[in-house]
């Protein structure tokens, strides 16, 4: 009889302060920024460049909490079916969020119907690096070394259908040439054996490679996005020689299609303030990334642009993954 009358008892008392926990506004608890890849790439540096800024501004702990598999279909899976409370949200890449869809046969995940664009962070571009000792100082080094041997020259990505694997298969056909892919599992491990020597060239996220390249660890090729970057200007684009040859990352916040307009609200004026920090911009602009704004607003339509551009890249791949 006391066993019940406790159990009962402490039944109702965390009923209680559950209730009350809910009625507390929002953030009572930490938030879990999920990244959907390993550590090492774009959106992890980035995540882990904003989460404790972010944290201050919202007045609570944020977890940045890595969710690896799939080319990041774990992680955003998760985040889809997390409860629509707030406090779980995904800072992802979007070769995730608008490359997967075309890859998979499914992906387990509406990129439009199950999320709520929160707030978009920037951009930047990939980079063609090789080791310092290798013989490819430039990009038509590269085209020539694999027009006299198809087939035999390769290049590591992060993974089997991700951007970095695409900007390989974009510069075979727009070079006409044949280079070898080999997929890796993250951006790290691609990187570690280009370093060591086991694969010849990459591509990688700059924010990903700079710091290598900065120590002379790596030597850069050439960069895919339409410009030259502002922090690394030396580095011609691929672009100059193939026009076509575009592709750059972007990093944006999304949560859980269902959760309250009050709460996306509050988010996106915390991103708001973090974005205005000039330590948290300066320290994103060193690691190679564009913070032109795209509005909130924008950030729907971005995604569809980009849903459609990729969806035609991975056809004329021929990549699929089930």
């Amino acid at each position: 009889m006391k066993n019940k009358l406790y159990q009962y008892l402490m039944g109702t008392i965390l009923g209680l302060l559950a209730m009350q926990l809910a009625a507390q506004p929002y953030p009572n608890k930490p938030i879990s920024l999920v990244v959907p890849q390993a550590a090492g790439g774009t959106n992890d540096i980035v995540a882990r460049m904003v989460a404790p800024a972010f944290g201050e501004a919202i007045g609570a702990s944020v977890v940045v909490e890595n969710r690896p598999g799939a080319g990041g279909n774990i992680g955003t899976q998760g985040v889809a079916r997390a409860a629509k409370d707030g406090y779980t949200l995904l800072l992802t890449i979007n070769s995730a969020q608008a490359i997967n869809p075309a890859l998979y046969k499914n992906p387990g995940f509406d990129p439009i119907n199950d999320f709520v664009p929160l707030y978009y962070i920037g951009a930047t571009p990939y980079v063609l690096v090789t080791p310092p000792g290798a013989p490819y100082k430039t990009l038509a080094d590269v085209v020539a070394a694999a027009k006299k041997k198809p087939g035999e020259l390769s290049y590591a990505s992060a993974g089997n259908g991700t951007i970095s694997h695409l900007l390989g298969a974009m510069l075979n056909t727009s070079a006409g040439i044949e280079m070898q892919h080999i997929p890796y599992k993250g951006v790290a491990p691609a990187i570690n054996d280009v370093l060591g020597g086991q694969v010849p060239l990459a591509f990688a996220s700059l924010p990903s490679a700079l710091n290598y390249i900065k120590a002379g660890k790596l030597q850069a090729i050439a960069i895919s996005s339409a410009k030259r970057s502002s922090i690394a200007p030396e580095i011609p684009t691929i672009a100059e020689t193939y026009p076509d040859c575009v592709g750059e990352v972007w990093v944006a916040i999304f949560a859980p299609m269902g959760v309250s307009a009050e709460v996306i609200m509050k988010d996106q004026a915390a991103m708001e303030k973090v974005m205005a920090r000039s330590d948290v911009r300066e320290r994103l602009i060193a690691q190679g990334l564009d913070l032109s704004p795209v509005p909130t607003n924008r950030l729907a339509a971005l995604l569809k642009d980009e849903l459609a551009k990729w969806v035609k890249i991975v056809k004329a791949s021929g990549a699929q993954l089930d």
